[in-house]
């Protein structure tokens, strides 16, 4: 699976801020068809995204899109110019706003079944990411996250939330913090990346760097970001670093050695290596070469 460590928001109306987004080497260019986007102008941003997956080179970067919520009355038309546009215009994933069941996870996954088998495409090929940003749908993880194979990851929305629930934001964040850890919980549990939720003040890169720091101890895989000041810092929060990586080889290949020799649990720059050490320094490996270290 890809590493998704920054998912950077553009406005899909707006083309020139697209164009912008494929210079920053971002995990992830979410192209955005609902909060992002006037009403008055969804129609162009229906437009400007079909256009853009059919012209643009994206490089590295994932090529999403995201829709109106199920429901708004604006997912059909939605679907509909990035699906049904030609065989040329196709997104790498599809995200999913405000998911409340998994009736609704079905529904897109279906969508896009039939686009793939209508164009040719590699069956299974678009992603699926939700986003969870209300208390139906915190609620509802368990069955929401068992959906459907397609489904790659789980977002966290927690300005959504907040409103939903009727508390303040702070930026201690305590207010949302059962939610954020029931979801990356959650997504650990079936196997699904987790996206940490947006720092809205996107000029203060300090605060910036200390929530992310604090997403990727929490084990979320990435984060949302709204601006690309924000794509440098967020990057780099949810990539290993050298030392990181480093220490987790030798954990490894301490276990090999003590393994050859019919020992389990050892001992290691004086402390205790046991399977649950083990499992972590394999997923830090997992996650610097998802990222492109070498």
């Amino acid at each position: 699976m890809r590493a998704r460590r920054a998912l950077l928001y553009m406005p899909g109306d707006d083309l020139h801020k697209i164009r912008k987004a494929l210079t920053l080497d971002v995990d992830c260019i979410c192209m955005d068809m609902e909060d992002g986007v006037a009403l008055n102008r969804k129609a162009e941003a229906r437009q400007v995204i079909a256009g853009a997956l059919g012209e643009l080179d994206f490089g590295r970067s994932e090529r999403m899109v995201r829709i109106n919520a199920i429901g708004s009355g604006l997912e059909e038309a939605d679907l509909q110019a990035v699906l049904e546009a030609g065989p040329h215009i196709r997104p790498d994933c599809l995200v999913l706003p405000k998911v409340e069941s998994p009736e609704q996870v079905r529904w897109a996954s279906g969508r896009l079944a039939a686009a793939e088998a209508r164009w040719g495409w590699e069956a299974g090929g678009i992603a699926l990411v939700i986003l969870v940003e209300t208390a139906r749908g915190i609620v509802s993880l368990r069955e929401i996250l068992s959906a459907g194979p397609r489904l790659q990851a789980v977002v966290f929305g927690a300005e959504d939330l907040a409103g939903d629930i009727g508390c303040r934001r702070t930026p201690e964040a305590w207010e949302v913090y059962y939610a954020r850890s029931a979801l990356v919980t959650h997504a650990a549990a079936f196997n699904l990346q987790a996206i940490d939720m947006v720092f809205v003040d996107f000029r203060n890169l300090e605060g910036l760097q200390a929530e992310a720091r604090q997403g990727a101890q929490f084990g979320f895989s990435g984060k949302q970001i709204i601006h690309p000041l924000q794509a440098g810092p967020v990057q780099a929060a949810f990539t290993p670093s050298a030392a990181e990586v480093a220490q987790a080889q030798r954990v490894l290949a301490a276990f090999e050695e003590h393994q050859k020799e019919g020992r389990g649990a050892f001992a290691l720059d004086g402390k205790m290596v046991d399977m649950p050490i083990l499992k972590a320094a394999r997923r830090v490996l997992e996650r610097a070469q998802a990222a492109g270290y070498h």
